[in-house]
């Protein structure tokens, strides 16, 4: 006899299959599956901030299947100081850490320009873990040598933290040998990028990465 699933292995396959893209951003109910890409953080927390009473819902009559209504899915995000933009914008959150004010100032203009970006920025390390709770991106643009921490510390701590594992890293440099990179990527990086580079090719890229 087959063993039969658990609620929340039948709930995460059924999520998997609700997820249609970008539409959800206007829905009026969300699967816990949907917040937590919005919230950005993972599904199980989601499921115990639900049964715990911290994030209010109900189940799908005739199953244990968790539904969130619009306007607590806001209250909570508000509440646990969750950027609320995305979920009306539809815009992809970015954190560009680096200690070179030019290329920051650059990046922030083209990508602002683009529209399809929400934008903030860190200097050194500590300042990007700080902001990564809280701005909670889609895509860390990551500087490999900071003044303080070097990129793949920074990469571990955010791949560490269940709550941003939907965070996305890309480590740009000009001076990193083949096997660093590797060492970077085994810390977490999702792709390495060489300087100089060109800036519409990455945001395709980035785009691509996070749907």
């Amino acid at each position: 006899m087959r063993p039969q699933k658990t609620i929340d292995e039948r709930e995460a396959v059924a999520e998997a299959l609700s997820q249609a893209g970008p539409e959800w951003r206007m829905k009026a109910v969300y699967t816990t599956g949907e917040v937590a890409q919005i919230c950005k953080i993972s599904q199980q927390t989601v499921i115990r901030c639900f049964d715990s009473g911290r994030l209010k819902g109900f189940r799908v009559p005739g199953s244990k299947f968790r539904r969130v209504p619009r306007a607590e899915l806001v209250r909570f995000m508000k509440e646990n100081g969750i950027p609320v933009e995305s979920l009306d914008t539809g815009k992809r959150r970015v954190l560009i850490v680096d200690d070179d004010p030019a290329i920051v100032d650059m990046l922030i203009d083209i990508f602002g320009r683009d529209g399809r970006f929400e934008i903030k920025s860190a200097s050194n390390g500590f300042d990007a873990g700080a902001l990564t709770k809280e701005f909670r991106p889609d895509i860390v643009l990551l500087d490999y040598m900071l003044p303080d921490i070097n990129g793949n510390v920074v990469c571990q701590r955010i791949k560490q933290d269940p709550d941003l594992a939907h965070t996305k890293i890309i480590i740009v440099s000009g001076a990193v040998a083949s096997h660093e990179v590797e060492k970077l990527k085994s810390a977490g990086a999702d792709e390495f990028v060489k300087k100089p580079f060109d800036v519409q090719k990455l945001m395709d890229r980035m785009v691509e990465m996070v749907g």
